[in-house]
C-alpha cells in the first residue's frame, strides 16, 4: 500500500490561511475584494494579486506533505530572490524544510518533522513572488488535518508590511509575529500603493470576524502621490472612520511610518516633508487614543534603525526581527484586550 494519502484538491481551501477574498479570474488569492478592481488605483490592485502572506497551516503525524502547484512568472521584480522562489515548512522561529519552486506546474514534497506532537502546527509559506496557485495536497507517511483557526489579525500597510526587502516571505515582520503570537495574518500590505484609500477602507469594513486591525501606512503619501499634511491628516482619520463603521469596537492599533532617511527633511512636490507628514498622521492618532479605547497607536520614527534599511527605504531581515519584536507584542495585547483567546 502506498504511503502516500492522496486529498482532492476541492480539499485543500481548508489548509489555506491568509486569504479574505474568493478566487478571481487569474488570481487565485486576491488580497483585495475583486470586486473592487475598478474602483481601486491601479497600482494597488496589481498589488494585490500578489499573495503575500497566504499560506499553508496544518497539524498532523505525517512525515511530509505533497503539493501540485502551478506558478505564474518567475520575474520577481524589485524583491528579486525575496520574493519568494521556495515553499518553506516552519514551527515557529524553526525552518523544517525548503524546496525549490518550478515555474509552471510542479509537484514538492516538505517534510514536516520532526515535531513532539502531532497537534504542533506547521506553517507553510509559499514563492509568493511567483503567484502560485496549490492545486493539490496529499500527506506522506501519515495524515495532516488543516490547524484550528487562530485569532485573525487584518493588517492593512505598504511593502514594508507586504514583507519587502526581506530575505523570503517568511522572514516578513507580519508574518513573523503571526507564527510566534498565533494570530491568523490577513497581509493587506501593498507595494508601492497603500495610500489609506477609503476602498480599502469599506473592504476591510466589511470583512468578518477580525480580533485586531492594525494600520501602517504613510510612505507612499510622501513619494507616490504626493500629500499636504492637512490633506493627510484628514484622509487619514475618514479612513480610521469608515473601519470603525465596520467594526465598531474592535482593537486597532496604528503606527505611523518609519524612518526613511531621504524623505524626512526633503519636500516632496506639496511642499510636504516626510516627517512633516508623520507629524500629522500622529495628531490624528493620538486623537483618536483619546476618545476610542480600542484604538492605540505606535511612532514609527525610531522602530528601525536606518542602518537595517539595505536601500535606504525598507527593512533587511534583520529590520523585519526588530519590527516584530516591537510591534508583535502590541499587537497581541490589543487582540487580547478585545477578548481573543490564544
Amino acid at each position: 500500500m502506498s504511503d502516500r494519502v492522496p486529498i482532492r484538491p476541492e480539499s485543500v481551501a481548508p489548509f489555506l490561511a491568509g486569504c479574505a477574498w474568493p478566487p478571481a479570474p487569474g488570481v487565485p488569492y486576491p488580497r483585495h475584494d475583486p470586486l473592487d478592481a475598478s474602483r481601486l488605483p491601479g497600482d494597488t490592485w496589481a498589488a494585490a494579486q500578489l499573495p503575500a502572506g497566504v499560506r499553508l497551516e496544518l497539524v498532523g503525524d505525517a512525515e511530509a506533505v505533497d503539493l501540485d502547484y502551478r506558478t505564474a512568472t518567475d520575474q520577481l521584480g524589485y524583491r528579486g530572490e525575496g520574493a519568494g522562489r521556495r515553499f518553506e515548512v516552519y514551527v515557529g522561529d524553526d525552518r523544517l524544510d525548503s524546496q525549490p519552486a518550478v515555474l509552471g506546474a510542479g509537484r514538492v514534497r516538505l517534510r514536516l518533522g520532526p515535531v513532539e506532537v502531532a497537534t504542533t502546527r506547521r506553517v507553510v509559506h509559499l514563492p509568493e513572488g511567483m503567484r502560485p496557485e496549490v492545486l493539490g495536497l496529499a500527506a506522506v507517511g501519515g495524515v495532516v488535518e488543516p490547524a484550528p483557526a487562530r485569532p485573525r489579525w487584518i493588517a492593512y500597510g505598504d511593502s514594508i508590511l507586504e514583507g519587502w526587502v526581506a530575505s523570503a516571505p517568511a522572514q516578513a515582520w507580519g508574518a513573523i509575529v503571526a507564527r510566534r503570537r498565533g494570530l491568523d495574518l490577513v497581509n493587506l500590505g501593498y507595494a508601492g500603493s497603500a495610500r489609506g484609500e477609503l476602498v480599502s477602507a469599506e473592504a476591510i469594513a466589511g470583512l468578518p470576524g477580525p480580533a485586531v486591525i492594525s494600520v501602517s501606512h504613510g510612505t507612499n503619501c510622501w513619494s507616490m502621490v504626493p500629500h499636504r499634511p492637512d490633506l493627510l491628516a484628514a484622509a487619514t482619520d475618514t479612513f480610521l472612520e469608515v473601519l470603525r463603521q465596520g467594526h465598531p469596537t474592535v482593537p486597532m492599533v496604528a503606527v505611523s511610518p518609519i524612518v526613511r532617511p531621504d524623505a524626512e527633511h526633503t519636500p516632496n512636490r506639496r511642499g510636504a516633508t516626510l516627517a512633516d507628514l508623520r507629524q500629522a498622521m500622529e495628531g490624528v492618532y493620538a486623537e483618536w487614543a483619546g476618545r476610542d479605547p480600542a484604538f492605540r497607536w505606535c511612532p514609527g520614527m525610531e522602530l528601525v534603525d536606518p542602518e537595517l534599511l539595505p536601500d535606504g527605504i525598507h527593512p533587511g531581515d534583520e529590520g523585519h526581527r526588530v519590527l516584530a519584536e516591537r510591534l508583535g507584542p502590541l499587537v497581541a495585547d490589543a487582540a487580547r484586550s478585545g477578548g481573543a483567546d490564544f
